[in-house]
């Protein structure tokens, strides 16, 4: 995705810093040539050597090394496409947003007329500093992209704000600022994610352990390419795109097959009930001292994935395939379905069992019971799986990774990426 494109990293003296070195790998594994620019400071928290290995070019540390018979500073402003300051410390970002140009990175930005993100990441009282945050919406105001930080454990020793967003989130907001092509333009993506609650009371519920993580990391990918996505959720959430929210599994069907019919692509990446309360009651279900057990009966959810694989007739499917002019594709004409597979055991053989029984297109499998990836995990590992039963593995990592990797090989085998049309 970003082959060819030149990124230029600044790096300035925070602890923070030595994440940066995964955010050099992340890069270069999409092909980007990396250029590295560290503040002295920066220096105390990662290696010269670590981040030229990784970047496979020289770090840049002086204010004027002069080169071919032009400024260090102005020769990387005019050659990288953006340029990417993480860590920020308050320092920088009060240095910039005031003009102030003490060092390479500095005046590189000064220089600098194309986009630059900046990631902030500070001690929780720096950051709620109201300079700090004056300085801020100043650059914010020039153009400048803000990826803001997170609250969690910092340096310190405190839990607060301050802390470097996650570095898929600045590698995604490269992603969107650089590719100008939107792989997915014209297309409708429905997905759902996160568990379905079904009630017992208006107190208690019966649900998993589904944080919703990855249906959000497909819809997040789908959308930066240019998708119409619709993301119908049990969890609250704010996004740029349309969100539905619902609590179970007749909602979440309800849901969704009111965007069937303008759908080209629907991903079902919820973790649905099984089955709900028979009889759910309409008051709290009180605790009697004479009964140490109580006995529900539960009733089957419909087979969402299923009912959906059977329907036809979908209008934009048979656009997309000539429907008008045949009656035979028409009459087959549905959006491309993708399910997903939560197994304990035997993966792969379940899997291929419901792909078959289910009759979608694809199944994207991955083993919960592990308990670093999956459930509630930030990672991931997947198989995907065809409906001639070929099956391709996804190896360990972000869930934002494997959302990219799904989604294109997805429209890969599909053979429906906007730019083959």
């Amino acid at each position: 995705m970003l082959s060819g494109k030149n990124i230029l990293i600044g790096i300035t003296g925070g602890i923070a810093a030595y994440k940066i070195c995964e955010l050099v790998r992340m890069y270069k594994r999409e092909n980007a040539n990396v250029q590295v620019v560290c503040t002295p400071n920066a220096l105390n928290f990662v290696s010269i050597l670590t981040l030229q290995t990784l970047s496979a070019n020289d770090v840049a540390t002086e204010q004027f090394t002069i080169d071919n018979f032009k400024p260090e500073h102005i020769s990387f402003a005019d050659s990288a496409d953006v340029f990417v300051i993480a860590p920020a410390t308050a320092n920088t970002i009060s240095k910039l947003a005031n003009g102030i140009c003490d060092n390479l990175l500095t005046s590189i930005a000064c220089a600098f007329k194309k986009p630059i993100i900046i990631a902030p990441a500070m001690n929780s009282n720096m950051w709620s500093n109201p300079a700090i945050q004056q300085n801020l919406e100043k650059l914010i105001t020039r153009g400048f992209v803000n990826v803001p930080p997170e609250t969690g454990f910092l340096a310190c020793g405190t839990t607060g704000d301050g802390r470097l967003a996650a570095l898929d989130k600045i590698f995604n907001k490269t992603i969107e600022i650089l590719t100008t092509e939107k792989l997915l333009k014209g297309q409708k993506i429905v997905i759902t994610a996160g568990g379905t609650i079904e009630e017992i009371d208006p107190v208690r519920y019966i649900s998993n352990f589904s944080s919703g993580k990855m249906g959000i990391a497909l819809a997040d990918f789908a959308h930066m390419q240019g998708a119409d996505v619709v993301l119908i959720t049990t969890k609250d959430v704010e996004k740029p795109y349309s969100v539905k929210k619902v609590k179970s599994a007749l909602d979440m069907e309800k849901a969704v097959k009111e965007e069937y019919n303008c759908a080209d692509l629907i991903i079902m990446a919820a973790a649905v009930a099984d089955y709900r309360v028979k009889n759910k009651s309409g008051q709290k279900m009180k605790k009697s001292a004479d009964v140490d057990e109580i006995t529900l009966e539960l009733v089957k959810n419909p087979d969402i994935l299923r009912g959906l694989c059977a329907m036809k007739n979908c209008a934009k499917a048979k656009d997309n395939q000539g429907g008008k002019n045949s009656e035979e594709k028409a009459s087959d004409a549905r959006p491309i379905i993708v399910g997903f597979c939560a197994e304990t055991e035997n993966l792969i053989e379940n899997a291929k069992s419901k792909i078959a029984a289910k009759g979608c297109d694809f199944i994207v499998a991955n083993d919960v019971s592990r308990k670093d990836i999956g459930f509630s995990s930030d990672e991931n590992e997947v198989y995907i799986i065809n409906k001639n039963l070929d099956v391709k593995k996804l190896d360990k990592q972000s869930k934002n990774r494997i959302a990219q990797e799904i989604l294109k090989e997805v429209y890969a085998q599909s053979g429906n990426l906007q730019n083959n049309q």
